[in-house]
C-alpha cells in the first residue's frame, strides 16, 4: 500500500466535494448543507446503510480508549450523541464530554438524545469547527471523532487541533471509514455505494445526492498509511491502526506525548 505525502493529500481533500472538485473556501458550506438535510435520519440511516455494524464499531473504538470515571473526553462531529451517550454509559456518567459539531442541526438531534437518556449537565454541547476549535489548550484527556473527519476542508488544521487541546498524555482516537483489505470484495463494495446506498438514502431520508456525495467522500479519503502518516505530520505520536470488516472501516490512535 502507496503513502500519499501527507501535505498532498491534505490540499487534495480540501479541493473536493466527494468526486466533484472544488475550491476549498466552499467545502465547508457544501458539507454543512448535506448534513442539514439529513440530520433528522443520520442515525436510523447509519443503521441500515451497515445493518447496525457501526454501533460494534464504536464500541471498539471506545475499548480502545478505555474510558476511566473522571476523563473529559472531546467528541468533534459527534452531533447526534452517538459516542458522547456510550462513553458516559460506560464511566456510569462520573465523567464529562465536549460534543463539538459544525452543523446546529446535527447538535439539536443529539441534545434530544441526551435529555431523554436523562444526561443533562454531564454533557456540553457547542456549534464549532473542528479546525478552530473553542476549547483552551490542553483542556482535555481524550479527543474522538467517528466519521467526521473526512467532511472537514483541511483535515491537517483538524488533526493540529486535536494535539492542541489534548493534555499531554492525552489520547486521540479516529473513526472513520478506509480502504479494504480485501480486493476481491471491491466490485461488491462499489456497487453496494454508489447504487444501493443512494437508493436507500432517496427512500428512507428523501435525499439520494447527500449520500451519493457521502459514498465518494469515503473513496477520496486517504488509506490507512497516509492518514497515518497525517496524524504524526500534526504532531501526534505512537500512531496505530486497526483495521474493522476487513478495512471497510479503520481506527487511528494516538498520543499527545
Amino acid at each position: 500500500m502507496s503513502v500519499e505525502d501527507p501535505a498532498s493529500a491534505a490540499a487534495r481533500l480540501a479541493a473536493s466535494f466527494g468526486f466533484e472538485e472544488i475550491a476549498p473556501e466552499e467545502k465547508a458550506g457544501r458539507v454543512k448543507a448535506v448534513f442539514e438535510r439529513v440530520a433528522a435520519r443520520y442515525d436510523l440511516m447509519n443503521d441500515l446503510m451497515s445493518a447496525g455494524i457501526h454501533r460494534l464499531w464504536k464500541e471498539a473504538m471506545l475499548d480502545w480508549l478505555a474510558p476511566r470515571p473522571g476523563m473529559h473526553l472531546l467528541d468533534v462531529a459527534g452531533g447526534t450523541g452517538d459516542v458522547a451517550l456510550r462513553f458516559l454509559s460506560r464511566v456510569r456518567g462520573e465523567g464529562r464530554v465536549t460534543v463539538v459539531d459544525y452543523n446546529f442541526a446535527m447538535v439539536e438531534v443529539g441534545r434530544d438524545r441526551a435529555l431523554d437518556a436523562g444526561w443533562l449537565a454531564e454533557i456540553d454541547w457547542v456549534v464549532g469547527d473542528a479546525q478552530c476549535l473553542p476549547l483552551p489548550d490542553a483542556s482535555v484527556e481524550a479527543y474522538t471523532i467517528a466519521f467526521g473527519i473526512r467532511n472537514v476542508t483541511r483535515i491537517d488544521r483538524a488533526l493540529a487541533e486535536a494535539r492542541r487541546v489534548l493534555k499531554p498524555g492525552g489520547r486521540f482516537l479516529c473513526l472513520e471509514f478506509s480502504k479494504l483489505s480485501l480486493p476481491l470484495l471491491e466490485p461488491l463494495y462499489d456497487l453496494y455505494s454508489f447504487t444501493v446506498l443512494p437508493a436507500l438514502g432517496g427512500l428512507v431520508a428523501g435525499d439520494a445526492e447527500s449520500y451519493r456525495y457521502l459514498a465518494e467522500s469515503i473513496r477520496r479519503f486517504p488509506d490507512q498509511r497516509t492518514f497515518a502518516a497525517l496524524v504524526e505530520a500534526a504532531g501526534l505520536e505512537r500512531v496505530r491502526y486497526r483495521n474493522l470488516s476487513g478495512g471497510i472501516a479503520a481506527i487511528h490512535s494516538a498520543w499527545r506525548l
